[in-house]
């Protein structure tokens, strides 16, 4: 298959690009800007383009379908995060419902029916408890999560006018080696084993579903491989929701002497706004339709984390 990746130099939408490129597929990965890492990939591997382009831009999206033209879309670009949603919410809306928007109509212009949407469990704002599945209602709190919860509808109206059909893998707080913010549990385990000290003023009892990123990757595939998709929606995450708390403990279990903690009470973004009770992504649904199932607790994630951070260190 031709995928066009959107973000596709982003922490996620790069390591989609190396799965589908390594399996023989092709990939085009269309970003606002070329980082140097996806330039170094596509000089190494023939079956990977990179388009620079603003998806805002409508005219320069329908070219890329009319010079590239691929046979599915893997839509990971967004502007993300809830303090980028206090900050700048017209920009969060214009990018991420305006960008896809431009993407669906050159889907339907040049026949292109499927569309891999990477969602989010920002959509569900507060958790009704520890487990949940994607029938969960969904009352999101912020621009993000608004933003997410209207492209999934957007793709359903698509589907009615152009026939397209958009499958939401929605996601959780996904992890892995090269990722671009301070969060956790990244900056806990990065300060461990760089010897920094890391002291999280809050949070130790926020149990959030932290996806590996690998895993990510692997249900991205799967759900692309799927010819008869019975939902339009499907949890990709670790199924699991460890505490803040206990985080900190297998860290300290890999690197005894770090210097990290958390404080009590519930996790804030940037140290001062609140996140909504959060909890695991049940991915039964995902598993009976596509056969994912995830391979990295916390536990297994951080520990592969560590070794690559501490190869890469020496």
């Amino acid at each position: 298959m031709r995928a066009l990746v959107t973000g596709g130099g982003g922490f996620v939408g790069l390591a989609i690009c190396k799965a589908l490129i390594e399996r023989g597929d092709e990939a085009i990965a269309m970003d606002i800007s070329i980082s140097p890492e996806l330039q170094r990939l596509s000089d190494q591997h023939l079956g990977l383009s990179v388009r620079p382009c603003d998806m805002t831009n409508g005219d320069d999206v329908t070219q890329i379908f009319e010079k590239d033209q691929p046979t599915v879309v893997i839509h990971c670009a967004a502007v993300v995060g809830v303090m980028m949603s206090l900050s700048n919410p017209a920009n969060v809306f214009r990018i991420n419902l305006e960008g896809t928007i431009n993407l669906f109509e050159a889907m339907g212009r040049f026949d292109v029916k499927r569309m891999i949407h990477i969602s989010s469990e920002e959509n569900y704002g507060e958790f009704e408890s520890d487990l949940i599945t994607e029938d969960h209602p969904q009352y999101p709190l912020y621009s993000y999560g608004i933003s997410k919860v209207a492209a999934e509808h957007l793709g359903r109206t698509y589907k009615l006018i152009h026939g397209l059909e958009c499958i939401n893998l929605r996601t959780s707080w996904v992890y892995g080696p090269d990722f671009p913010r301070k969060r956790v549990p990244c900056n806990l385990l990065e300060g461990a084993v760089s010897g920094e000290a890391v002291h999280v003023p809050f949070g130790a009892e926020s149990k959030i579903d932290h996806t590996y990123i690998d895993d990510l990757v692997y249900g991205v595939i799967r759900a692309l491989d799927c010819q008869n998709h019975l939902f339009d929606a499907y949890h990709i995450a670790s199924g699991t929701c460890p505490s803040l708390n206990e985080i900190v403990k297998i860290i300290k279990e890999l690197v005894p002497d770090a210097d990290i903690s958390v404080g009590d009470g519930i996790y804030k973004h940037d140290g001062k706004i609140s996140i909504p009770r959060k909890g695991a992504l049940d991915c039964t649904r995902a598993r009976n339709a596509f056969g994912y199932v995830p391979q990295f607790d916390i536990k297994t994630g951080l520990t592969k984390y560590y070794e690559y951070l501490r190869v890469s260190q020496n």
